[in-house]
């Protein structure tokens, strides 16, 4: 442990054992009272951490998701973010992408690359784009198989970006085949 650390630890506990003294003194009559409140507030403590710790199943269970609709074309919900997301089925792994009409190509953030098996290490990056971050540089690859709800696509160009990215982004490049509809809160995608 470094000093910061321990300093931090030593505070905690000074603060724990200023606590647990004003409890003592306070509640020194009613032991069971002060008892049955520590661990009423323990258990709304445990609760909060599970609900926060399972928040992301929670969400995808209870917010819609993208779909296909009866006419054969796939809708997706606008996001609480005011932004439109997409999953793609690439070589059978699920893959989350921001929908961005202002990028021009698909474009993998190093970890969405990885859980696909593209190693960083195999990839030269000779390319570049112009990002609100900055320049980054990017390397092609070649998508076997992509797949939302009933269309397909073989061998498709992408780009895996050296630059940090919270997620994917999908670019004109895959956009463009479709007619895109805004009916409302929802994205319709339809060829």
């Amino acid at each position: 442990m470094d000093g910061e650390t321990l300093a931090r630890v030593a505070y905690l506990a000074i603060i724990l054992v200023a606590l647990g003294g004003w409890v003592m003194v306070e509640f020194r009559q009613r032991m069971g009272q002060a008892l049955r409140m520590a661990l009423a507030w323990g258990l709304i403590f445990v609760g909060m951490m599970a609900g926060y710790g399972l928040w992301s199943d929670i969400r995808q269970d209870a917010l819609p998701r993208q779909m296909v609709s009866t006419s054969g074309g796939v809708e997706v919900p606008r996001a609480s973010d005011g932004q439109y997301y997409l999953t793609l089925e690439i070589n059978d792994t699920p893959v989350p992408f921001l929908v961005d009409t202002g990028a021009s190509g698909m474009v993998l953030s190093l970890d969405d690359a990885k859980r696909l098996g593209i190693e960083a290490e195999s990839l030269t990056f000779l390319g570049e784009a112009m990002t609100a971050n900055g320049v980054v540089r990017t390397a092609q690859v070649t998508l076997p198989k992509i797949e939302l709800g009933p269309f397909r696509n073989d061998n498709f160009r992408a780009y895996v970006t050296e630059g940090e990215m919270a997620g994917s982004l999908l670019g004109m490049d895959y956009l463009g085949q479709f007619r895109m509809e805004f009916a409302g809160d929802r994205l319709i995608l339809r060829q």
